[in-house]
């Protein structure tokens, strides 16, 4: 068994045997599988990779782990629009017929995750932990839905908790599973970057979403960008780099979709479907905000509109949806 470790096999000649009783008890329930790396149904683009894992603990559909997939990562703190781009991002693309990998971490994973459920599609949990418990426990009704139609998958033994050094080896699955990678929002010091390293290290692709340059949270993506990851501001740019791949397996059961939507709209008509509701002044107003963060007293001075006014309409524009509030008590358009 050459893909095994000195220590891995010294384990398999002296295993613990409860804790093989109880993987197997755990295996015999419903929608309960163990994998070994040997095994037919084992994802096939993870066992071409270095270092795949010998085992997999999966529940739910197997089916689902040799669908095209691509991962989604990012933040765990991401902005508001960081948080909805990546629930877009992963909405459009199931809905055209790719499966979703993240790692059901709160933030980007769980908008990831959210997004590919709201379209009806499948999406993959790659965790960090044993499959007998649920990290981070807010996202436990998550997982549920993730299981009932995708998976969630752990190489680690049931009742492993969640240790710092488990994720990095998490991450390594989360790309191996997939034909690329792409990372929303990241600081310089984020796991995401750790993921998309381990995806180039595997011959996947890259992509990364810009942001601002005020925003720390883009400073990771940006470095991703400099050191030639895709910059992508559509699921078009995706799809031009993998299209030949992706296309050919999801052509069939994506045909006659119409419900595919489109996150290319931008420019003059975008402003017109997103103002047309609004009175003069908040026309106004809204013009004056941009996608980088801003204060009401830099609103006031760029409209000419009375602080009174703009921090109303601000209140009214954010609870219609055309802007959203920051910590620090900045504002950006959405």
């Amino acid at each position: 068994m050459p893909w095994l470790g000195q220590a891995a096999i010294d384990w398999l000649r002296s295993p613990d045997w409860k804790i093989v009783d109880k993987a197997l008890e755990w295996g015999q329930q419903e929608n309960h599988h163990i994998l070994s790396i040997e095994d037919e149904r084992y994802p096939v683009l993870l066992r071409e990779t270095v270092n795949a894992p010998p085992f997999l603990y999966v529940h739910g559909n197997l089916q689902t782990l040799n669908e095209v997939h691509l991962a989604i990562v990012g933040s765990r703190n991401p902005t508001p629009d960081g948080r909805q781009q990546a629930y877009e991002f992963s909405r459009s693309l199931a809905l055209q017929g790719v499966s979703i990998v993240s790692g059901l971490a709160i933030g980007i994973d769980t908008a990831a995750h959210q997004g590919a459920l709201a379209a009806g599609r499948t999406t993959l949990a790659v965790v960090a932990t044993g499959l007998d418990r649920v990290y981070p426990a807010s996202n436990r009704e998550l997982a549920y839905s993730i299981a009932a139609s995708g998976a969630l998958i752990s190489e680690f033994p049931l009742g492993t908790p969640p240790r710092a050094a488990y994720f990095p080896r998490r991450n390594r699955i989360i790309s191996g599973l997939s034909v690329g990678t792409l990372v929303v929002e990241a600081g310089m010091k984020s796991g995401s970057l750790i993921t998309a390293r381990q995806a180039l290290e595997q011959g996947r692709e890259v992509f990364a979403l810009p942001g601002s340059i005020h925003n720390p949270m883009s400073r990771g993506c940006h470095a991703l960008i400099r050191d030639g990851a895709k910059l992508v501001e559509n699921v078009d740019h995706i799809f031009e780099e993998l299209g030949p791949l992706i296309r050919t397996v999801v052509s069939a059961s994506c045909e006659g979709n119409k419900q595919a939507t489109d996150l290319s709209i931008e420019g003059p008509a975008a402003d017109e479907i997103f103002s047309e509701k609004l009175n003069d002044q908040e026309k106004r107003l809204l013009s004056c905000l941009g996608y980088e963060p801003v204060t009401p007293d830099h609103l006031v001075a760029r409209s000419g509109l009375l602080v009174e006014h703009v921090n109303a309409m601000l209140v009214s524009l954010e609870l219609s949806g055309y802007v959203t509030s920051l910590p620090g008590g900045l504002f950006v358009k959405v």
